[in-house]
């Protein structure tokens, strides 16, 4: 199959007018260039004409709870970080299994409805697994793991969930494990996250410094996010001395290649570690999130100064308005004027793809990359391709995923 439109978008590259994507039968993408060359290359070929609209490849939404899906305005701001989690966890409990499914399934279709064809899904309730259809998109399953309470109830849920991700390798995307928080996780917990992840060839992802509950509990061994955890007989002894990114990191929990989400409140000190630990760094920042929670502003430029990968995700509905990537993406450029659309773009594009270790197979059109690919209607020049797409507030109408039609 060839798919035309009138300007194609490689991501890499510079926009291709009158350009097409050629997709082979594996559902790869086998060619990128004009039309003319890729219809003259690949003779009798079927060709699908989108006409006036802008081909690109598939959105990628870095830090998902599809889990919340259906906790949309149920929660009003709180006054602070800690007891937004309080609200969250009255609510779960009156949540059955039954209702997380629900959940689950309307948020895989939000996420269609935008573009997303990959997401990074932490799932807080590895028993759903196993009654889980196939998903309809590329996700990645990530194990959301605590352990403030007990530590062998959690190692025996990672074991049967390892055993379950060996028995569902056939689901386009993959698995991965989240150790919730250096809050909620312990040192010995992210090691075995660690060690499981480097066996299987897993990512791993974490949230990390994403409130200022947390930098208190950790930097200053105070607040009411420190009040709560010692009295559900958290040890405290890594309070009170360094923020968690610091404490994560000399700690060996964390590091390059991990990725991280929000990272908010990040110290002087913990930019001096970044800059002094060589690798790759990757942080997932949540704009709709942010602003409800009235975080400080995300430290961006700071952040690609010191070389770290930036990517955005839409966290939970329990926090954010929708599951719309380009919505994110406008909220970070109204908070981040100096960002360039081609840089928004790239953050939910080959930017999570590297984070995934997927680049050149995700986030861009190029020959042996997943056929995940969508359309917009575009009816203006060249040089306006990046700003429609980044300011669209319209369901995306055309979607491909592994080379198929949805």
């Amino acid at each position: 199959m060839i798919v035309r439109a009138k300007f194609a978008l490689p991501i890499r590259t510079a926009p291709l007018e009158n350009g097409a994507v050629a997709v082979d039968d594996a559902g790869l993408i086998s060619a990128v260039g004009p039309f003319a060359e890729v219809a003259a290359a690949h003779p009798g070929v079927p060709v699908v004409d989108l006409g006036d609209q802008v081909l690109l490849p598939g959105l990628i939404n870095a830090h998902c709870h599809l889990d919340y899906t259906t906790l949309r305005d149920a929660i009003n701001p709180q006054k602070s970080f800690t007891r937004w989690i309080t609200r969250i966890n009255a609510l779960k409990r009156q949540m059955t299994d039954d209702d997380y499914l629900a959940a689950i399934a309307h948020g895989f279709r939000e996420l269609q409805q935008w573009g997303t064809t990959t997401v990074l899904n932490l799932e807080a309730f590895p028993e759903l697994l196993p009654r889980l259809p196939a998903p309809p998109i590329r996700t990645w399953w990530f194990l959301e793991l605590i352990d403030i309470r007990s530590r062998a109830a959690t190692e025996d849920l990672l074991a049967g969930a390892l055993s379950f991700f060996e028995k569902h390798e056939g689901w386009l995307g993959g698995f991965g494990l989240n150790p919730h928080a250096p809050y909620t996780a312990s040192p010995n917990l992210y090691q075995i996250c660690a060690e499981c992840a480097s066996h299987f060839g897993m990512p791993l992802t974490t949230h990390i410094a994403e409130s200022a509950d947390e930098e208190a509990m950790f930097h200053r061994g105070e607040g009411e996010m420190y009040e709560f955890f010692r009295e559900l007989g958290r040890p405290m002894d890594d309070c009170g001395q360094h923020s968690s990114f610091y404490t994560a990191v000399t700690r060996g929990m964390i590091g390059p290649g991990w990725l991280l989400a929000h990272a908010n409140e990040l110290s002087d000190e913990d930019f001096e570690l970044i800059a002094a630990t060589p690798g790759d760094w990757h942080v997932v920042h949540c704009p709709g999130s942010h602003a409800f929670f009235s975080h400080k502003p995300f430290a961006w430029q700071r952040l690609e100064r010191a070389g770290v990968t930036i990517s955005l995700g839409t966290d939970s509905l329990a926090s954010n308005g929708s599951l719309d990537l380009f919505t994110e993406m406008q909220l970070a450029r109204k908070a981040n004027p100096q960002l360039s659309c081609e840089t928004l773009l790239k953050t939910i594009t080959i930017n999570p793809a590297k984070a995934l270790r997927q680049a050149g197979k995700l986030g861009e059109l190029t020959p042996g990359a997943h056929a995940d690919l969508i359309a917009l209607p575009f009816d203006g020049n060249l040089n306006e391709i990046y700003d429609a797409i980044v300011e669209n507030r319209s369901p995306v109408p055309w979607m491909m995923l592994n080379g198929e039609v949805l």
